[in-house]
């Protein structure tokens, strides 16, 4: 489904990627593993189209999308939910999910968005703001899913948030792949990804430094040590 081939990013002058390369297939979830400043959060903004690859080819159901504007990635089948969340804090909650729906419309409605977070349902009318910190990424999640995609790419959807919330958010993900969406999930949590993902990626300087199932991960105590360990 999205193929990154030696994908190399750059803010300005400074090189941020080098060669990134990687496979995400069809209704499985990779974890993006690293610490701050690894380069996990520019490869989904590369991604995005937020940034170009300087060089590199990024490859979505058979057609090459760098250089392509985000709008038109999101149209072809993508949702990203920021670290930040971004929500519309003076819309409702019912607003922030319908302005994200295609023209024409789309898969996912306001119902599906409601089935798989209630607590949504009660807060519809509630403007985007008054959301606890939770909420907020519910929301942002749900409004992302607005859209239809095919493939979902998150970036920290666990940090600050209450384990039970968490919990939330992992018990809809599992639900999300079982419908077949494909998600890349950029994570701090290592027992979150190992408990959600079907293969991980570990970044280092913005290079991909290991790749591997839950197993290889859990059991490779050298690289959790080297790349992962606060």
């Amino acid at each position: 489904m999205l193929e990154l081939s030696s994908v190399n990013s750059y803010y300005a002058e400074s090189h941020v990627l080098h060669d990134v390369s990687f496979v995400v297939e069809d209704g499985e979830i990779i974890s993006l593993l690293g610490r701050n400043g690894a380069g996990k959060t520019t490869t989904l903004l590369t991604i995005m189209g937020y940034l170009k690859p300087r060089p590199g080819r990024i490859v979505f159901n058979g057609r090459a999308i760098e250089g392509i504007p985000t709008y038109r990635i999101v149209r072809m089948g993508f949702g990203f939910v920021p670290q930040e969340r971004e929500i519309f804090p003076s819309l409702t909650v019912r607003e922030n999910l319908t302005i994200a729906q295609p023209r024409r419309g789309g898969r996912w409605r306001l119902g599906d968005a409601y089935r798989l977070f209630p607590r949504l349902e009660e807060r519809q009318q509630n403007l985007g703001h008054q959301l606890s910190g939770g909420e907020q990424q519910m929301l942002a999640i749900a409004r992302a899913l607005m859209t239809s995609p095919s493939v979902l790419l998150l970036d920290e959807p666990s940090e600050g948030l209450a384990p039970m919330v968490v919990e939330e958010i992992i018990a809809a993900l599992r639900d999300l792949k079982g419908e077949g969406l494909a998600i890349l999930l950029v994570e701090q949590n290592l027992n979150l990804a190992l408990s959600l993902a079907d293969r991980h990626l570990i970044m280092s300087k913005g290079v991909v430094c290991f790749s591997g199932s839950s197993q290889e991960l859990a059991s490779n105590e050298e690289i959790t040590r080297t790349y992962l360990a606060v």
